[in-house]
């Protein structure tokens, strides 16, 4: 996938908190990585579809995805 990366780079983030004693960033940046692996799959569902109201029918979608959500 496109985005997998960003995977990596979280889990690397969380071995680099483990390894410092940071065990409340580590849990943290497990639930991001878990957060961003929904998000990455159900961005890849939705690849060709355009909302119309309820429905949905193919075509481009040139807006954005994100959800903004603040702790």
């Amino acid at each position: 996938m496109k985005y997998d990366w960003i995977l990596d780079v979280l889990s690397d983030l969380k071995t680099f908190a483990q390894s410092n004693d940071l065990k409340v960033l580590a849990d943290q940046l497990e639930e991001t990585r878990q957060v961003a692996a929904i998000e990455i799959v159900s961005v890849s569902d939705m690849t060709g579809l355009v909302a119309h109201g309820d429905d949905r029918t193919a075509g481009s979608y040139s807006g954005s995805t994100r959800a903004s959500a603040r702790a």
